[in-house]
């Protein structure tokens, strides 16, 4: 962690007046998943490619203590599949967790295989209220049709899909914005929160959420110092932020980032986009979408 990084957070949301903040990518899975996934990120695995030290490597109790402290009012519990048969078993625990942890919105996810428009459906009926895509870890098309009854069910639903479509940080067989816009292309309405920006094909996700007025951007992990140095966020861009600023979500990856987390905030304000478009992102966008008082 970066010192007093942490009570940088608690000042950084008071000083824009808002109640606190709302995080949209946060990752809380069964123990001996994370557990895997540090040791994946702790090896600088193929999907990671480069060293990543994880910033916030603590037991639940005390990760659930720490983005309370942050001043966190909701947050989302990031799980993927990589592999067929998994998926239920992740909403099964992470269903459970939303249960005794009410400031989490109850996250769901799926993998193409038998059955899945079945269980999306009952997580659906059950009361998710937002889903996880992880194209580069799963390894899928999006594309795919056993995916199109699920994508429709999402979009007829209105509820939100972040989805990790962009080729950052490492590209994989599906990755990239031409796979998920021929997923908009047939489902339109389809509420999709780009993961990162999708980076590193920001101007491309950018795009995409001018064309589709339900897609969003979340900013996990953009714009640090740590992606910057590989995967810049184009500095004549930046202006379009504004236009699509109530479709802009904050997001941090948050507890497997590698610097604290008030620097994912501070680069926010960096940008110099103006404080209206600060309290949106860190608030108002997300609390608008997930009905959060």
């Amino acid at each position: 962690m970066d010192g007093d990084g942490d009570g940088r957070v608690g000042e950084f949301w008071r000083g824009l007046g808002l109640p606190g903040l709302i995080d949209v990518h946060t990752h809380f899975m069964p123990e001996r998943v994370m557990a895997k996934v540090w040791a994946y990120f702790d090896a600088a695995g193929p999907l990671v490619g480069r060293h990543w030290p994880i910033a916030y490597r603590f037991e639940e109790d005390e990760r659930l203590a720490v983005l309370r402290g942050f001043g966190v009012r909701a947050f989302t519990s990031m799980i993927y599949p990589h592999k067929p048969g998994m998926a239920r078993w992740l909403n099964g625990w992470a269903a459970d967790f939303a249960a005794r942890t009410p400031d989490c919105l109850r996250t769901a996810t799926f993998f193409p295989e038998d059955g899945v428009a079945a269980y999306v459906a009952e997580e659906l009926a059950g009361g998710a209220r937002v889903f996880k895509a992880h194209v580069q870890v799963g390894g899928y098309d999006p594309t795919d049709p056993v995916l199109d009854p699920v994508w429709g069910v999402l979009a007829e639903a209105g509820v939100p899909v972040v989805a990790h479509c962009g080729s950052g940080p490492v590209p994989g067989k599906h990755t990239g914005p031409e796979p998920i816009a021929r997923v908009l292309a047939r489902h339109p309405r389809l509420r999709l929160v780009v993961a990162h920006m999708g980076m590193p094909e920001y101007v491309d996700f950018l795009e995409l959420a001018a064309r589709y007025p339900r897609v969003c951007l979340d900013t996990t992990m953009a714009l640090t110092d740590f992606v910057e140095q590989a995967a810049p966020f184009p500095r004549a861009e930046r202006g379009r932020l504004l236009d699509v600023g109530d479709r802009v979500l904050f997001g941090s990856d948050f507890p497997n980032i590698p610097y604290g987390y008030a620097h994912a905030l501070e680069v926010l304000a960096r940008l110099e986009l103006g404080e209206e478009w600060l309290r949106a992102v860190c608030y108002g966008n997300g609390a608008r979408l997930f009905g959060v008082g």
